[in-house]
């Protein structure tokens, strides 16, 4: 007998925080979910704001959003803002307001509360719950609904707090990163107890089961990667002399794009080039902007931010040369994607970025991190250099295709999605739910 093929899943994708243009957590939710779409899977994106940016899918499977809102306290245009009274729907969105005033960060808890109670609302409607690093304490015994849950960790947050604190100046400004990465503790707690986590590096793996405590047994490792179909190379696009283009925000310590800044005063002492940061610059005082200025590299700096899909691959198609130069990164989609549109890349070898970029001197170079003068002399190296660039560059593009595409993590996901089903959670969650899609 023929064996029939594994049924689609009803899948429900958890994002806290989901817009693909802050943050690559919702890069991963946007390209994720249209993939298992594409392997026609039913997903329902369950986030809240900034809302996540979904791709229209055609075929067999779905994608839509389910929005969730919270109280919106850190929105763009009015950050940390004083709700009115009648915005208030319950305790949920009075410990959001108070975890805000008080210094900390409480949308992880209060999502996966809000959450837990979404959920409990719609037994029946999904075979799996797939929580994109949320951690909530909301999250745990969701066994309790029928629920199995598949977790994906990028990287532990507490890496983020460790290099944030350590740049703090003041001890007033370290308290305050203190109060900020509280939910570290949470994280931590939630992440022990987990059976089914996915991660997206070997590296970030390890750091996985030392600072969060989930053993190593119960992390599967699925590479995510770019989207080959947009980015590609293009030869309509002319390169711009002497241009660097990185990827980075100018407030978070752990990009390193101050060490990029004082490469590029390096370089300009011997050639003509120029960077640009796709990325907001950084606001009022800081080390990036001091830098900026001390250099005198107003004009040699642009920040770009508000980019279409389009415009950012062709700024990168128009480069010659792709930098990250992240202090770490628990996987660094950046360099998959420079690489994946044949722009050679200078990548530090902080956290999983090897992993992704590949051997020194076959598919980038590669340079230690925090180290301007190493960043500068292998930034100048390619811009020197053509034969170098295009021999990178094609191998780039090479590695990315055979190792990290969006199809080939959605079908690794559905695997652990399968996993975890398979466990008695998994049998309860589809007893007397049949088959049948709940659009």
């Amino acid at each position: 007998m023929t064996a029939l093929p594994p049924r689609p899943l009803r899948i429900a994708l958890l994002s806290y925080r989901g817009d693909p243009y802050c943050g690559g957590q919702g890069v991963y939710v946007r390209h994720l979910s249209r993939e298992l779409a594409r392997l026609g899977h039913h997903v329902d994106v369950v986030g809240a704001q900034p809302f996540p940016v979904l791709d229209p899918v055609e075929g067999p499977g779905s994608v839509r959003l389910v929005e969730l809102p919270s109280l919106d306290l850190y929105r763009a245009d009015d950050p940390f803002r004083t709700p009115a009274l009648a915005e208030y729907r319950g305790l949920v969105d009075v410990l959001e307001v108070a975890g805000m005033r008080t210094g900390g960060f409480p949308e992880p808890l209060t999502f996966s509360l809000r959450a837990r109670k979404y959920l409990a609302a719609h037994k029946g409607r999904y075979d799996v719950v797939h929580d994109n690093q949320t951690l909530g304490y909301g999250l745990l015994g969701l066994a309790r609904h029928g629920f199995p849950l598949v977790t994906t960790v990028h990287h532990p947050i507490t890496v983020d707090r460790r290099l944030e604190i350590d740049a703090a100046a003041t001890r007033l400004e370290r308290l305050g990163k203190r109060r900020w990465y509280a939910f570290t503790r949470m994280q931590r707690r939630v992440a022990a107890r987990l059976e089914h986590v996915i991660t997206v590096s070997e590296s970030s793996k390890a750091e996985i089961a030392e600072q969060l405590g989930t053993p190593a047994r119960r992390i599967a490792v699925v590479p995510i990667g770019a989207d080959t179909r947009l980015w590609s190379p293009s030869a309509e696009i002319a390169q711009v002399p002497g241009r660097i283009v990185t990827t980075s925000s100018a407030d978070v310590p752990l990009k390193g794009l101050v060490h990029l800044v004082e490469a590029l005063a390096k370089l300009r002492t011997e050639r003509d080039a120029h960077l640009v940061v796709v990325g907001k610059p950084q606001r009022g005082e800081g080390p990036v902007a001091e830098a900026v200025r001390r250099f005198g590299l107003e004009r040699w700096i642009e920040f770009r931010t508000g980019l279409t899909d389009q415009e950012l691959v062709d700024l990168y198609r128009s480069a010659e040369v792709a930098c990250v130069p992240s202090l770490y990164e628990g996987f660094s989609l950046p360099a998959a994607e420079a690489m994946a549109t044949g722009t050679p890349l200078v990548a530090t070898t902080g956290g999983a970025i090897p992993e992704v970029a590949g051997p020194d001197g076959e598919t980038c170079l590669a340079v230690p991190p925090g180290d301007a003068g190493a960043l500068a002399t292998a930034l100048g190296r390619l811009l020197d250099d053509p034969e170098l660039r295009a021999e990178l560059g094609a191998a780039g593009r090479q590695r990315v295709l055979a190792r990290f595409t969006w199809q080939r993590a959605a079908e690794l996901t559905a695997d652990r999605y399968r996993a975890a089903i398979a466990t008695g959670a998994g049998q309860r969650a589809r007893a007397g739910a049949g088959w049948r899609y709940v659009a």
